[in-house]
């Protein structure tokens, strides 16, 4: 039997009784306990935004960026900086996002023992470790076709690449090549000199036509340790973002015509991508800040 507790008093007597003294029915009592609880609303002092508006901006950042699946900490840097001028706090636009179903899917790490590394893969400066990866996508009139690219670790850059029909050693060869002209330096005898190349364990890699070209260029090998590909986590993660951004949305005609969009997608990488670990600057803005110190050196 349900008892009511009164106020006054604070001792609790059956429903019943409470009902008859008041002369209220049992079933307005139940009907009322049934109803749902309005949501309470957003405690603490009015925000100069209300949640309506903050939606509406997180929508529109959502549409106007050239980008798929971009997640609320880079959202709350967009509505921050850019035309909105928003200073609103990033849990919540987080929470924003989540309530209505705007936060891209990603997938959970599974835990794992100690690993082989220190844990590090980034640099402090450019030009001192690039990972090498590769991947495939399709055209309708020459088929299978491959992406080499080679990815700076200090700012997720991606300084060189090579978009083939034949995926084979000369391809990856190609990419290194591209990479040693675009960051100043040459083809020639130990023309990259200084700089160490990160790479899985693919036979592209591994052919003794690769290593002999990274001698004579003096790029130093530093393959990923076996079993632990997140050594190679930059360029990697770049690998993502291409299928992700530029690969999966495209249904390629030609060879011809993949090399054009995916080059136009990397320029475009470069220039506007922005990265949470270099302070939410893009990869062209964080090699210009090191150039602009007086210590930097220029590789």
């Amino acid at each position: 039997m349900s008892r009511q507790t009164s106020p006054s008093t604070g001792r609790a007597y059956p429903l019943a009784m409470a009902c008859a003294v008041l002369g209220a029915c049992r079933s307005t009592v139940y009907a009322r306990q049934a109803e749902p609880k309005a949501a309470p609303g957003k405690r603490g002092p009015k925000t100069a935004v209300s949640d309506e508006q903050l939606l509406t901006a997180i929508r529109e950042v959502l549409a106007e960026n050239a980008f798929h699946g971009e997640g609320h900490k880079k959202v709350h840097v967009r509505l921050r900086h850019g035309r909105w001028r928003m200073r609103v706090g990033k849990e919540r636009v987080l929470r924003q996002m989540r309530a209505n179903g705007l936060l891209a899917p990603v997938r959970r790490m599974n835990t794992r023992g100690s690993r082989a590394h220190d844990g590090k893969i980034v640099t402090d400066r450019p030009n001192d470790l690039w990972g090498a990866d590769a991947t495939t996508f399709w055209t309708e009139e020459d088929g299978l076709c491959w992406f080499f690219g080679v990815v700076d670790h200090f700012n997720s850059e991606c300084v060189g690449l090579e978009v083939v029909k034949r995926g084979d050693r000369w391809a990856a060869i190609e990419s290194v090549r591209s990479a040693a002209r675009a960051t100043g330096g040459a083809c020639g005898p130990l023309g990259a000199q200084g700089v160490a190349l990160r790479h899985d364990w693919g036979p592209q890699y591994t052919a003794d036509a690769f290593r002999r070209e990274l001698r004579f260029l003096g790029i130093a090998e530093k393959p990923a340790f076996v079993g632990e590909p997140e050594t190679n986590g930059v360029a990697e993660r770049f690998m993502r973002t291409l299928k992700e951004h530029c690969i999966y949305l495209h249904h390629f005609k030609s060879l011809e015509e993949a090399r054009q969009i995916i080059a136009d997608f990397v320029s475009r990488y470069n220039r506007e991508w922005i990265i949470g670990r270099l302070g939410y600057r893009t990869p062209a803005q964080a090699r210009a800040d090191y150039q602009a110190k007086p210590t930097a050196r220029v590789a």
